[in-house]
This record gives structure tokens, sequence and C-alpha cells, in this order.
């Protein structure tokens, strides 16, 4: 049973099928279409909803997509609808704040910007206005234009206004902390026994590609365990030597601590498909999806990172790089899963970790090629480096010869067009709709040149977002 707030009534849902998205529930079981149905992928935000979790005594709002959120993700959390903002006959003040700036046009896409913005404004107190693209980055309108969508996220941030979840947060914090989770693993060993015992069941943290197989592979997923309520699974932390993150733990939980260990991953992350979906999307789930094309194993892979399985009562420790044994296979044995990520931490300044993302558009789109580079130069040797890339071969993998072609040479032109032409033996990329074979060697090649420029002469701009 899943228990949640909606329109301050407690909803159980008992007999809905346990691959039903949010988005199904609300507009064909529960008769609210303000919430758009577009493209059932995550990317154009007309679905985009807010959730609200109990974080200590207060509230913490985040905007999901609800074509890719199963119903049970609702569970102990209040869902916030367009259809909920409207109080006592008036417009909620966001929605006013659209209509004073005249931002929408044909109002399709709306409704998941009122809610970007009702989110933004929860967790801003000033206005940056960068912070406010990042809101918005997974919302997409082909009539209005942004600027004026920007001019009202400005007015809401500088203007803050007290509203109806505001004066009953306190009512709300105490009925979801009385919701049960008898049906859900509450811990690691709950979960470890269930698995091993469920095999074939399949896990969702965030369900953000799962669900692709409901939406878009019309697929059915009959078994479904939640790993929501196991905090071991949403921990991120620094130790010693490491950073520590738990399998569970969403992107956007994980970024402040990434950005402070290491800047260039950070970025890429803030270009790792949008908010809703950085807000579910774990890095379990984008290395247990084994997908050729995800952004974080690159980075990952070049940064030595190591998971910590577990099966049953049994852990053990894995290398990335042995984890992927092909196109959409890996290591893990049936009721085995990933628990933690485990990176190590860099600790010589002369270390430098670069990594680039090759797509058509710069935020909420899947890569072309991700490069991801750590390099270490003694005395004018290279005496380090790991080289990974995405989107290049049938699984994201280190770049054998290329590596080689680098250490123990001089970090020279000379040297780096040697590495860059072992990519070849290092790949044969395919092509497809996103770039051609010739496409993304060139691209890997001309990426490695790219790092050299950038850490040789830092004090040229090579980067579109460092002068746009």
């Amino acid at each position: 049973m899943t228990q949640f707030l909606m329109d301050n009534r407690l909803h159980s849902v008992i007999d809905l099928p346990a691959d039903t998205t949010v988005l199904q529930f609300l507009r064909r079981d529960a008769g609210r279409c303000g919430t758009k149905e577009g493209c059932a992928s995550g990317d154009c935000g007309a679905c985009t909803v807010v959730l609200a979790q109990v974080d200590g005594e207060k509230l913490h709002y985040q905007t999901v997509n609800a074509c890719l959120t199963f119903v049970s993700a609702l569970h102990g959390k209040q869902l916030i609808t367009v259809e909920d903002l409207k109080h006592r006959g008036e417009l909620h003040h966001v929605q006013q704040a659209m209509v004073d700036n005249h931002a929408s046009q044909c109002g399709f896409c709306t409704p998941g910007f009122v809610m970007s913005l009702f989110a933004l404004e929860k967790q801003r107190q000033t206005f940056e206005r960068e912070q406010a693209q990042q809101a918005l980055s997974g919302n997409l309108c082909r009539c209005t234009g942004y600027r004026p969508i920007m001019d009202a996220a400005q007015q809401l941030c500088e203007q803050p206004e007290t509203d109806q979840f505001d004066r009953a947060e306190q009512q709300t914090v105490q009925r979801l902390k009385s919701i049960e989770t008898a049906q859900i693993p509450k811990n690691i060993a709950a979960l470890a026994a269930h698995y091993l015992a469920n095999p074939d069941a399949r896990l969702v943290a965030g369900g953000t590609d799962l669900a692709l197989d409901v939406t878009q592979r019309y697929q059915r997923l009959p078994e479904l365990i939640s790993l929501s309520a196991i905090p071991e699974l949403q921990q991120v932390s620094l130790a010693e030597t490491e950073l520590l993150i738990g399998a569970a733990a969403p992107i956007s939980r994980c970024m402040p601590l990434i950005q402070q260990e290491f800047p260039d991953f950070g970025q890429l992350l803030a270009r790792f498909a949008s908010q809703q979906i950085r807000n579910q999307g774990t890095f379990g789930g984008n290395i247990a999806n084994a997908s050729p094309i995800g952004d974080g194993t690159p980075v990952l892979l070049a940064l030595g990172a190591t998971l910590v399985l577990r099966r049953g009562e049994v852990q053990r420790h894995l290398p990335l790089e042995q984890f992927f044994l092909g196109y959409k296979k890996t290591a893990l044995q049936p009721g085995e899963f990933i628990e933690q990520i485990r990176i190590p931490r860099t600790a010589d300044s002369a270390r430098h970790l670069r990594v680039y993302k090759v797509s058509k558009r710069l935020e909420d789109d899947i890569s072309a090629v991700c490069a991801a580079l750590q390099i270490e130069v003694q005395q004018g040797v290279v005496v380090h480096a790991r080289v990974a890339f995405g989107g290049m071969a049938e699984i994201a993998k280190r770049a054998a010869h290329c590596e080689a072609g680098l250490l123990g040479q001089p970090w020279q032109l000379a040297t780096i067009e040697r590495a860059a032409q072992a990519l070849e033996l290092d790949f044969s990329p395919l092509s497809d709709f996103r770039a051609s074979r010739e496409y993304r060697m060139q691209v890997a090649k001309n990426l490695l040149r790219r790092c050299h420029i950038e850490l040789t002469s830092p004090e040229t701009l090579m980067r579109v977002t460092h002068y746009v």
C-alpha cells in the first residue's frame, strides 16, 4: 500500500499495478489533467510536479517528472500539482507572476513551468540567475520565449510570499511522519534478504531510466522493490581518502560534495539531464543501467572508482572498470545489487581532472561523446593518466592505448598527437542519429588536444560557459 498526501488529504493506493506512473495516476485515476503528457521521457517538463518530504522538522520541496515517477515513490510524501496552488478562489502568487510577466502563450507547458517556479521559490531566498536557469532547464517552451519566464522567476525570488503550504508546514510534517513504511525495506539487511529471495524483481531508486521501459517500450514491470526508505543507500560523505556515495542517493544530493572535491565533475553534473531528473536519478542506477552513453560512468572510471556490491550477507568490492562486461551486461550476480560507490580523493594538487560533454544542447541532452581525463605531470613528464570515454563503444571504458601513449612521455604536442592516434586502437565507434563514427572519433581526439591546451594555457578560454 502506498500512502501520501494530496489536496490536504491522505490517499491510500492499494490496487494499482506496481509500474503505474504518477502521470497515469493523476490523469487517469485522479482526474487531474493540469499535469500535461508531453514526451513521456523526462525531456520536456510538461508533467512536472512537486514532492514535499520531511527533512528534520521542515519540508523540502523538489520537482520531479510525473511521467518517470512510479506511484510507489510517493509513499510518505506530499504530492503537489498545479491544481493545488489556487487558494480560496485566487491564483497562487507563482501563477500570478506568470500572468504579470506575460510568460505564457499557448499554455501547454505552463503548468510544468509553474511547478518548477514554485519549487524554486521554496528553496531560494534571493534571485540568482544561474540557479533559476538550472531550476527551469528541464522545462521546454516553444512559443513564449524564456525571458518573460525568467522575469517571473526573478519577481518570485525577490518578492517571496507566504502561502497555504507554509502556514500548514508543521501540521504536514507531523502527518507525513505518521505514515508507516511497513511494506518497504528499511535497511540494507532487509533489502538484501528480500532481493536474494526475489532476484527477478526490479530495484527502483529514482526510476528515471527504468520507467522508460514502461513509457517508451511499453513493457510491464510486475514486481518492484523500492530503495527509498533505506538510509544507508541515501548517504553521501567524505572519508579521509574517499568520497562515499550511497547507490540510491539522488544526483542533486551528491553535487555539493562532488563540486567541492572535483569541480569539473560538478560542472558536468550541472548538465546531467535536468533538475527534475537529478532530483531522482542516482549513480547506482546510472551504473547498473550499463548504458554506453551514461555521463557519470566515464568520470568515475577516470577517477578510479570502486563499487561495493552486496548479495545476501556477502559483500564484495569491485573496480568499476571490471563491472561492465558488454552492452547492457554487468558483473552483478542474481540477487546482487550496488550498495555504494567509493571515489578516491585527490590529495596531490598536481593531479588534474578534466571532463567534457559534447551534445547538441548545452543542458538536458544526451552526450554524443563524454570524455574524462585525470592527468598528473611532474617536471614536464606525464606520471599518471586515466582516460575514459562514453559514447565511443558498447560500454563506457578506459582508453588503454591512449593512456600508454601518455605515461612516461613529455607533456607536449607530439605526445598528445601520438596518444590521439592511439584512440583508433581503443575504440571503433558506431554511427547513430546523434553522431557519425567519424565525428565521434575526431571529437575524441580533439578533446585530448583540448585538455592539453587547458592545462598548459589556463588563460585561454576554451569553454563556451566561460565567456557567454
